[in-house]
Order: C-alpha cells, then structure tokens, then sequence
C-alpha cells in the first residue's frame, strides 16, 4: 500500500483551503511601493494537481536603465532540494542578503531575476500528496514547463526580453533538460519567450567525471597522500562499474561511501570549498527528523542539502519572509519537505546529461560553463573532462582557443577569472572561489553574468 498523502507536512485539505483563499486576495503577489526597492511579485502555480511551486520575481533596478532594457534571469538552485528564493536569494544573488541589509553585488543591476522553488517540495513549493514528488529529470522538466507557461502568459511585459537560465550544482543538470524542453515549446509557439541561453555553475552535469576527478584534485592540492589517493580511486572505480551497468541507485550509496572515504583522509575537508573547513555534526534529534529510509540518504542530505538550510536563514524564511509574503499556506514550512524531495531523486541522481548540452549546442543555444576554483564536490578538472566528451563538431576549434584573463574591474590587478568563448559555447574559470561562485566572488559573479547577457559595463 502506498504512501498517503498525510505523511507529508500538515493537512492536504487545510493547504488547499488556505491557499486558495488567500490567492483570491493576493492573485500576482504583492507589489512593493518602496521607492528604494525593488519592485517584486511571487506566487504559486500549480503544476499538477496537488502539486505547488512558489516563484519569486524581482524585477531590475539598475539606475540608468529600465527592466526592459535588461535580460530576465531564472536562477535554479542545486540539491535537489535546495531553495532558490531562500537561499540564492539571501545567500548569493538576491537585492538583500539574510541579515536584511543590500547586497552590494547583486545581480539585480544586470537583470531581473525570477527565483523558482523546484522541484516541488523545496522551499516554499509543497505536495499535497507524497507520491507527487519528483523522481526523475523527466518530471523536474514536465512541471517547470507548465510553470513556465503560466509565467509568460501573465508577465506578458517580459515575452520579448532576453531570457537565460543560470544554475548551480544539481540546478544545472535542471537548467539542461529545462532549457532544452523551453527551446522546443518556444520553436512550437507553446511558450511565448524570448529564450537566449543557459549558464551551468558547478554543475552536476556528469557526475562520473566528478566521482573520478577528486582524488587527482585533493591530491595536486596536497589533500591526500600516496595511501588516501589510493583509497579514493579505488571507490571511484566501484562507481563507475555501477553507472557502466547502469545501477544508479548503487551508484548513489557509493558516493556516499567515496565523501566517507575522503573525509578521513583529508580531516574532513569541505566539500565546497577545499579552503574553508566546516566539521558537519548531526544531533540525535535532527536524524530522527529526516525520516529518510536509507542511512546513506541521511549522511548525503546533511552534506548537501541541509548546509543550504541553516538555521538563519531557516529563521529568516519561516519567519519575517513569510509574514512579509502572506500567501504561504499554514501547512507549509520552508524546506519541510526538502528531504522527501532529496530522497526521491535519488535513483537519478547519479545520471549524466552530457547528451543534453549535446543538444542544446546542436539547437544554437548558447551555452555557458563556470566553475569555482576551489570546488570540490563539481570541480573544474571533472567539468572540463566531460567537456572533452562532447560530440559538438566545433569542440576542436573551442579547445584550441586561448583562453583570457578576466579583471573585476580596469583598475584591479588581480587576476578574477579565465575565459574561453567559441560560437554558441563558453566556460568560466572563477579564481578563489568555491561551489557558490556568487557567494565567493560576487563582482566577478556579476561580471560573468553580464558578459553572458552581452552587456557592455
């Protein structure tokens, strides 16, 4: 007998109540009337039945420029599970950062930006039932395909403007199957946008070549000896005897056991950033309330997802944001159901979609890589391997491009970043920054997104 639909969080019949009562009053979401701010909506649309994902829309406020003139960004967060309008917003990219307080670099003076709660059942996004969520990238495209067509349907002020999706992590294998599937519907006329391209920020897009990468990273990094490179490619190779017969699900719990691996061997080093040192601990009581039915789960959620769920910003989003948002349901706390949609995705988690950039790449849509420097968990050496592995005819002539260094500004002597650009394909070297290229290196970040938007500074 299947799940039912109480064991997700709160009442399905209180949620559906509420929401529907509350949207009669706030249909768009709520304009700001702050002259200092900017302007902003958000709301849900229901992308299946009982299935709810909340979005939240600000629109740019740059001093010389209108929204119009500027490109429209859809960022989408990593996990799967991570929250976009909680943490990218408040942690990377958003006008305020989680003390309240404006954010300096924030993309917001290069374009709108339109944060998206996906899959369903991250952030503020919720299932009434808990067979709805997600399982595969099929499904993760499917619904934000409605979404999307919701969105342009009602925002009709932003059909014509420049539209990109931008990623991080597990966002990015999204952004792949999301732009190619908005491609297609927009050749078709099924949704009306002005789609441009995708940039993928340290991005699981072929987790194997990540998996076989660390040990030669953490060791050219002196984060392994002889004995520790030994140990970590050695489960390296079991996984990729996993993913050769195509057992994904195995090759999940063996990640799991290759982070173990290098967590002993390296004092546990931090996997988004080989600088910074963070020891995660897990109290008796947190376990309990993952309720996750695989203990490989739990380590790998508490790497990954939980880190993105701290308690400020859990404070901050359940508190001041959603009074200030007056939509969310009384069912519905941030990221409650974060787990559920982590735990659900794990048999596809480990599956490459290198045949997905294939394909944009083949469709003439542009596409951007960028990688932080100090990333372990998606570093660069994983990403620029299965680059090689692309079928695109013009890889040779990318390759053989010199790539350029790049300056946060002309007076800076610093180098910030390396670039390399061929036709419709670039990629991004971010120096001294981690897996939340943003949160490290916020100018260059900026930098970076309007150099992909074609924007003269």
């Amino acid at each position: 007998m299947g799940r039912g639909p109480r064991s997700c969080e709160g009442s399905p019949t209180v949620c559906l109540f509420v929401l529907f009562n509350v949207c009669l009053s706030y249909p768009q979401g709520v304009v700001l009337k702050q002259p200092q701010e900017p302007k902003e909506l958000w709301g849900y649309v229901q992308v299946r039945s009982k299935a709810h994902m909340f979005w939240w829309l600000y629109y740019a406020n740059n001093p010389t420029k209108d929204f119009t003139e500027l490109p429209l960004i859809m960022w989408l967060q990593g996990g799967p599970g991570a929250s976009g309008c909680g943490f990218g917003n408040f942690e990377e990219i958003g006008p305020l950062d989680k003390e309240m307080k404006p954010r300096n670099t924030t993309w917001l003076q290069a374009a709108s930006i339109l944060f998206v709660d996906n899959p369903v059942g991250t952030g503020f996004s919720y299932v009434d039932d808990c067979s709805l969520f997600a399982k595969n990238l099929t499904t993760v495209v499917s619904d934000m395909m409605v979404f999307l067509r919701d969105f342009f349907t009602h925002r009709t002020e932003f059909q014509t403007i420049p539209f990109y999706i931008f990623s991080e992590s597990y966002g990015g294998k999204m952004a792949a199957g999301i732009a190619l599937a908005l491609h297609e519907a927009v050749q078709k006329g099924s949704i009306k946008c002005n789609f441009v391209g995708t940039a993928l920020g340290d991005s699981w897009i072929s987790p194997l070549d990540s998996v076989l990468s660390w040990g030669p990273y953490l060791y050219s990094t002196s984060l392994l000896d002889d004995h520790g490179l030994a140990e970590v490619t050695a489960v390296a190779k079991e996984i990729m005897d996993a993913i050769n017969k195509n057992q994904y699900g195995l090759a999940t719990e063996l990640w799991s056991k290759a982070e173990g691996v290098i967590e002993e061997n390296t004092d546990n080093v931090n996997f988004y950033n080989i600088m910074t040192k963070e020891v995660p601990e897990m109290k008796a009581n947190e376990q309990e309330n993952l309720h996750l039915s695989k203990s490989y789960l739990i380590r790998l959620y508490q790497r990954h997802v939980k880190n993105m769920h701290k308690n400020s910003l859990n404070e901050l989003m359940n508190g001041p944001i959603r009074k200030k948002l007056k939509i969310i349901p009384d069912c519905v706390k941030w990221g409650g159901q974060s787990t559920k949609v982590f735990e659900n995705m794990a048999e596809d988690f480990m599956r490459p979609v290198i045949d997905i950039v294939d394909q944009l790449l083949a469709a003439n849509v542009n596409v951007t890589v960028y990688n932080g420097q100090l990333d372990l968990i998606v570093d660069t050496m994983g990403q620029e391997a299965w680059i090689r592995k692309l079928k695109w005819p013009s890889l040779d002539q990318f390759s053989q491009q010199r790539w350029k260094a790049l300056y946060v500004s002309p007076e800076s002597t610093e180098t910030a970043a390396f670039h390399k650009a061929y036709e419709n394909f670039a990629f991004f070297w971010i120096l001294k920054a981690g897996h939340m290229v943003p949160s490290d290196q916020g100018e260059m970040a900026l930098k970076m997104v309007r150099m992909v938007t074609q924007q003269k500074h």
